[in-house]
Formats: structure tokens, C-alpha cells, sequence
């Protein structure tokens, strides 16, 4: 496994050991001890799953008393991922990172506590895994808009699918 850290603290990209072969390939997509080794330090409590369609975006959202660590991986298809600092008191606020996850590239994305997440789908349809540190709370969840200035995030696409949620939310104001 090779981990790769970003600007955004804690943020961490991770590609796992693919072994291949005729019959097709085997990864961990999880071991605790190695991700504690690499500073992954979190107890996860919750699994999630979402299905996708192309130009769907999902996002910016976040939890504002129990925020959640999300390790996240596209089993199927590809996202664009995006976390976005939304700490005042971080030296990164107002910046974000992005990779592209996808079922080909079983890269995995880990997401402290207290970042916003967001993604969208490059591919027809895409299968995103994600393993979160606190249980999911309707009552908790917040987001920022994904357009928000504050970011000016590249998004690959022009013309997303939001849910009515998303379209909602407000800007950072920065």
C-alpha cells in the first residue's frame, strides 16, 4: 500500500497492493494495523454504499456537531472526489483537493473529521464505498453549495444533477 498525503491535513490519498492475474485480482481494501501505521487512527462504526448516475453530484456535505472520517473508494465506474476545508482556523480553509477514484484504479480517499466531501460521476454509473468514523445524523448533516467562490473547485462537469438538498445550500462566505 502506498499512502500519499495532500495540502489538506490529515487528508490522504491511498492506492492498496493490487495482486493480478488471468483468473482477475485480489486487494485488502481494508487492515486496521496498516492503516493505524499510517496514521489512519480512527475506529470506523458505520459501512455506506451509493449507486450514481453520470453527471450526478453529491455535495459538499458535512456534519456540524459529530463529524464524520470517511475512508471512501469507487468500487464501480468513476468519481471525481472532492474535500474541502471549511475550518476557519486552519491554515488551508477555504482550499480543497480532488482525485479520481474509480474500479480501475482502486484508489481510496481518507477524509478526517471536519472536512466537507463531495463527488461526481464521470462514467455511466458508479459504485462508491465509504467507511465513516461516527454514525450518519439527517438532524447533523449541513453542505455548501458546490459552485461555491470560495473554493472555485474544477469540476469536470458543467451541468450536474443535484438533489434538491444540494441546490439548497448555501455559500461559505469566506
Amino acid at each position: 500500500m502506498q499512502v500519499f498525503s495532500t495540502i489538506l491535513d490529515g487528508v490522504k490519498i491511498i492506492e492498496p497492493q493490487l495482486y493480478k492475474d488471468s483468473r482477475g485480482f485480489f486487494l485488502e481494501s481494508y487492515k486496521e494495523i496498516t492503516y493505524l501505521e499510517n496514521e489512519v487512527n480512527f475506529q470506523f462504526i458505520q459501512d455506506n454504499r451509493s449507486r450514481s448516475s453520470k453527471k450526478v453530484l453529491r455535495g459538499l456535505h458535512f456534519q456540524k456537531s459529530f463529524p464524520q472520517g470517511k475512508l471512501v473508494s469507487c468500487t464501480y465506474g468513476e468519481i471525481y472526489d472532492v474535500v474541502a476545508d471549511i475550518n476557519p482556523q486552519s491554515p488551508t480553509y477555504g482550499k480543497y483537493i480532488a482525485v479520481n477514484l474509480s474500479g480501475e484504479n482502486n484508489k481510496q480517499l481518507w477524509i478526517p473529521p471536519g472536512y466537507a466531501h463531495g463527488f461526481c460521476v464521470l462514467s455511466n454509473t458508479a459504485d462508491i464505498f465509504y467507511k465513516c468514523t461516527e454514525y450518519y445524523d439527517p438532524q447533523d448533516e449541513s453542505g455548501i453549495r458546490w459552485d461555491d467562490p470560495t473554493f472555485a473547485i474544477k469540476w469536470p462537469i458543467s451541468d450536474p444533477i443535484l438533489s434538491d438538498k444540494d441546490k439548497e445550500y448555501g455559500f461559505l462566505k469566506k
